[in-house]
Order: C-alpha cells, then sequence, then structure tokens
C-alpha cells in the first residue's frame, strides 16, 4: 500500500508543477504584461491546462487509485492502515481524479482560453466603465461554465458542481441556509448602527502619499512573518495571492491615493493567504494536499489578519504612532481612538473589497445569488447589469452610479470562478470561531499591544496551515472549537466590537 501511495505521489508531483506554472502565467497576465501579449498568454494558457487535465486523468493513476480501493463510497480507500494524512491524499487525489475524468479535454482548454480573453477584456471594460464591452466573454464563459457544470455532475443543483470547487464536500444548500440565518440578523444590526451617531472617517480621505503607504505595509508585512525570500509584493487592478511554488508564494494590493485604508488592509488581507501557504507542513508540502483545506478556510486566515488583528485597538496601540509618523499632516491632532473608529466605520458601500466588516456578507450574499441564477438560466448576462443595480439597492439601499462601481468591479466571472464568492462569507464566520478558541489559548491583546504578531503566527500554524487539506473544512473547525461551524460566534464578535464603537 506505501509503494503505491509513493508511485500516486510520483505522478501527482507533475500535477502540482503544472499547477504551479499555469499560476506563473496568470501572475504574469495580471501584473507586468504588455496589453498585447494577451492572445498568444491565452494560448499558453489553454495549452498548459490541456497538459494538466492530461496528466490528472492519466490511466496510470486511475489504476493506481482502483489498487488502493479508492472510489465514490470510499474516496480515501479501503485500508485502515494508513495515515491519516495518506488516507487524505487518497481521497484529495480521487476527488480531483473524478472530477477531471468527467470532463473533455477540448471543455477544458477552451475555458482556459476564453477566460483568459474575458479577463483582459474586462480590464478594459472596467477602466471604461462599459459592461457592453465584456458582456460577450461572460455570456461565452457562462455557457462554457453550464456545460462544466453538467459534465462533472450534481444532486441537486448545477450550482453544487461548481461550489464543490471552491469549497469541497460543502453543498449549495448548506451554505444558503448560513447565509438566509444570518442575512436578518444583518440587517437588522446594520439599521441599528444606521440609527447612531455616524463615525467621523474623513481625516483617512485626504491625501496618503502611496510611496509612504508601501513603505509602512511592507513595514507591518515583515512584522507578519511574510519574508521576501519565498515571495514578492506588486500592485494588479485587483488584489490576490497566488503559488507559484511552495517557496514562492506572491501577492498583490492596489493603493488610492485618497483612501488609506485601501492599500494596507489589502496588503494585511493578503498576507493572511500568503502565510496560510507558506504554513503547510512537511507531511503535505509538494502533493495535492500542499492547498487550503477550502476557500472558506483560507478566508479565515486573511480576514482574521485583516479584521480581528489589523482593525483592532490592540494591533493599533502598537502601530499608530509610527503610523503618525509616516502622515503628521494627516494624523497629527487625531486620536487613537478616533483613528481605531475611523478604520472600523460601518457605510453601506458600492465596492466589496473596500466594505467594512459589518456590511461585507451582504455583498457576499447579493453575489452569491445572482451567480445561481446566472448557471440557471433565470438570469442572462445582458441583464446582469440591471439585477446587480437593483439588489444593491434593496440590500445597501444605494444604487451603483457606474458599471465599474457595480458589476464590474469583481474578477471572479471573468475567471469563471462561479462558486467562489460564498467562500468570502464563510471565511468570516470561520474567522471568528476560531479566534474565539485563539483568545483563550494565548492572550492575544498583550501580544499585539507589544508589536508581538509571531504568538498569533504560531497558532495559526499549529492550528490550520501545518495541515493543509488533510482535513476538510468540517472536520478542521470541528477540531479546532468542539463544534460544527456556527455563526453565532460572528454574530457574537461584531456584537461585541460594534456596539462600544456606536454606543449602541
Amino acid at each position: 500500500m506505501q509503494k503505491t501511495i509513493e508511485k500516486l505521489k510520483e505522478l501527482t508531483k507533475d500535477v502540482v508543477l503544472l499547477e504551479h506554472a499555469v499560476a506563473t502565467l496568470s501572475w504574469d497576465q495580471e501584473t507586468y504584461m504588455p496589453p498585447k501579449a494577451i492572445g498568444e498568454k491565452g494560448e499558453q494558457l489553454a495549452l498548459l491546462q490541456g497538459i494538466l487535465h492530461e496528466k490528472i486523468t492519466s490511466s496510470d493513476i486511475g489504476k493506481l487509485l482502483d489498487d488502493l480501493g479508492a472510489d465514490d463510497n470510499n474516496p480515501a480507500g479501503k485500508s485502515d492502515s494508513l495515515s491519516p494524512t495518506n488516507s487524505a491524499y487518497i481521497k484529495e487525489t480521487y476527488r480531483q481524479y473524478k472530477i477531471q475524468t468527467r470532463l473533455s479535454k477540448k471543455l477544458v482548454t477552451d475555458l482556459a482560453l476564453e477566460t483568459s480573453l474575458s479577463q483582459a477584456s474586462w480590464i478594459e471594460a472596467r477602466k471604461k466603465s462599459d459592461f457592453s464591452l465584456f458582456q460577450p466573454h461572460l455570456e461565452k464563459v457562462l455557457e462554457l461554465t453550464k456545460q462544466k457544470a453538467e459534465a462533472v455532475g450534481y444532486k441537486e443543483t448545477p450550482y453544487d458542481a461548481l461550489l464543490d470547487e471552491f469549497e469541497p464536500w460543502s453543498t449549495t444548500k448548506e451554505v444558503a441556509d448560513i447565509f438566509n440565518s444570518t442575512q436578518p440578523w444583518l440587517t437588522d444590526f446594520i439599521g441599528k448602527i444606521k440609527n447612531s451617531k455616524q463615525v467621523d472617517d474623513s481625516f483617512l480621505l485626504k491625501d496618503f502619499d502611496i510611496s509612504k503607504q508601501e513603505i509602512f505595509g511592507r513595514k507591518v508585512l515583515q512584522d507578519m512573518g511574510y519574508t521576501y525570500d519565498r515571495g514578492r509584493l506588486d500592485v494588479s487592478v485587483h488584489p490576490f495571492t497566488t503559488t507559484l511554488g511552495k517557496d514562492d508564494i506572491r501577492l498583490t494590493t492596489r493603493y488610492q491615493k485618497d483612501f488609506f485604508k485601501t492599500g494596507l488592509f489589502g496588503i494585511i488581507h493578503e498576507c493572511g493567504h500568503g502565510l496560510y501557504e507558506l504554513g503547510f507542513g512537511d507531511k503535505v508540502r509538494g502533493n495535492l494536499l500542499a492547498s487550503g483545506t477550502s476557500l472558506g478556510i483560507h478566508e479565515s486566515q486573511s480576514r482574521t489578519w485583516e479584521n480581528v488583528i489589523g482593525r483592532s485597538m490592540s494591533f493599533w496601540k502598537y502601530y499608530y504612532p509610527e503610523l503618525q509618523k509616516y502622515f503628521p499632516e494627516n494624523l497629527t491632532g487625531i486620536s487613537l481612538n478616533e483613528f481605531y473608529r475611523g478604520i472600523n466605520k460601518v457605510e453601506p458601500s458600492l465596492i466589496r473589497v473596500e466594505a467594512d466588516e459589518v456590511t461585507y456578507n451582504l455583498h457576499i450574499i447579493l453575489r452569491f445569488q445572482l451567480e445561481q441564477e446566472l448557471i440557471s438560466g433565470a438570469l442572462s448576462a445582458g441583464d446582469l447589469p440591471d439585477a446587480w443595480n437593483k439588489k444593491t439597492k434593496d440590500f445597501f439601499g444605494i444604487t451603483p452610479d457606474t458599471d465599474a462601481n457595480g458589476v464590474l468591479q469583481d474578477i471572479h466571472w471573468p475567471m469563471g470562478a462561479f462558486g467562489y464568492f460564498p467562500t468570502y462569507a464563510l471565511g468570516n464566520l470561520y474567522s471568528a470561531q476560531f479566534s474565539s478558541v485563539m483568545e483563550k489559548d494565548i492572550n492575544v491583546n498583550e501580544s499585539l499591544e507589544n508589536g508581538n504578531l509571531s504568538d498569533i503566527l504560531d497558532w495559526l500554524r499549529n492550528k490550520i496551515h501545518i495541515h493543509g487539506a488533510s482535513k476538510s473544512a468540517e472536520e478542521l473547525v470541528l477540531d479546532i472549537s468542539g463544534e460544527k461551524l456556527n455563526p453565532e460566534y460572528f454574530k457574537k464578535y461584531l456584537e461585541n466590537k460594534y456596539k462600544q464603537i456606536y454606543n449602541l
């Protein structure tokens, strides 16, 4: 059995290497690629995706999985003598093999080419704030994505097949039930804040020199534990983290001169993702388990650092005096408490990545509902802008003034990443549940006030990062907290924090 597993790991090593090569091309497209290079770049990506598909669906991998007894009833194989990590490895390999064998090579390469072209079209459409420039590409991506869902198969809805790619073993109904239980509470809580005296954040909307923003952000990045010998920080239209190799984890952010929160909190957020990727244990590094348990768990790491840590009073007790030195013209006379309240201002807004942590999940629920309608055919691509604007009005009481501030603000649909959005909201819920345990295990506030971020990173490494994808999201949250995902932790976290900020 062990020899068979080693053979399987050797074969799937090529899959991991090809995934990193694809990520390298995609990173280049989003950062430094000249605009006219998009045509061949799309062909390169399609070629590599085709080879990747052939690798993961090879008959050799299929035979080894058969020898290990992996099937739909026993995806982890039939041996009781295997270590938990090896059982998890078989289970994940079987999951990917089963999905990919149901997809034709043509569909895989068509999707890779079209999403590459679609992303380039989206960038241009976003610059010009003109959805019509992007619509034809979205229609093609949607059609291919629907074909993908049908090929993969599902029990209840095509969306299940797409969600499983990002949140393995979860169903649309399970996610919808969680969202339906939190949306009314969020709406009510936002209403209470709306009826309170609003926080003043005008000092964050002044001219903050971008070069200084970058210097300060890089300092925080390194304090968090991110090292440039295993990664780098660049600028992109939409912030992201990507893995180009086990020792090559790259981050991007974007800066706004007149909105300080965008750059710094984008860096902290993406660093949370990066630290997760850098923290995989030796048992999973270099194989198919060297990835996040799910994107919901991945997002819990970025949201923990960005919000629970990065927007806390304890964090800024240490960092605010330093920040004032960089921007005395904007922050002199602004007290720590005023700054803390300002960076945590709650206000319905148009842009998801700049939304506060109270209204953020509503942005996700909006997208979750819309993309289900797109996949089911209940909503056409041409009607998407109007549907988006209507839901924004219903959810937030405001209407997007431009396509760029509305339907064109996210890169996920151009990427063909339908089923991705729910993981952001799930990440917030996981983050609150994990943090409640962490605060019992270590003195988080004391560590932050002393500028000691290593204690927090160590806890996250030992409890979450080290496992990679060797545990499911459900198993991980149960091991750490003793119960399944429970939205009540998130509600309690928001109540404790914002009742104080808004004197509720």
